[in-house]
């Protein structure tokens, strides 16, 4: 995957991963708008915590014209446990080589206890219908962001 640019008011970048329903393609969601989300690690607890926020706000995101997508370094078999678990409507991609998470910019250094390392910045993209980036949300806090994301694809 090349290094695109991501540049709000122009086309995300496609793509193509692996996910919990198989292949999936960015192209493929074309007349939905996409909340994208990116989120360190399967069965933590903020990552768990903001899964269950995107899938509590589900019907409400879906009446607006929108599919939900999480992303994570994980594979397929751990995204497929940690769906069934929390029950959520929406798919969620692997990137074990973190093609994605680097396509769309997202790791960066992080600290815990003191040792640095690379790792996934929890952040959101919203693409409109017409595959255009239209928001980003980058160190993004879990409590009420679910809620803004979707006020911001009932706007579109």
């Amino acid at each position: 995957m090349s290094k695109a640019k991501l540049v709000l008011g122009k086309k995300a970048p496609d793509f193509t991963a692996d996910s919990t329903a198989g292949s999936w393609r960015l192209k493929d969601a074309a007349g939905k708008h996409v909340v994208l989300y990116f989120y360190p690690r399967d069965n933590t607890s903020g990552c768990t915590k903001e899964g269950e926020a995107f899938r509590d706000h589900y019907p409400a995101f879906k009446k607006a014209g929108a599919i939900v997508v999480g992303v994570s370094p994980d594979t397929v078999a751990s995204h497929e446990k940690f769906k069934a678990k929390f029950r959520f409507p929406f798919e969620l991609l692997a990137d074990p080589e973190q093609e994605l998470c680097n396509l769309y910019d997202v790791i960066k250094e992080k600290s815990m206890y003191g040792k640095k390392y690379m790792g996934v910045e929890r952040s959101t993209f919203l693409i409109d219908s017409a595959g255009v980036l239209r928001a980003e949300w980058r160190k993004v806090k879990v409590p009420d962001h679910a809620e803004e994301v979707l006020a911001a694809v009932k706007a579109l």
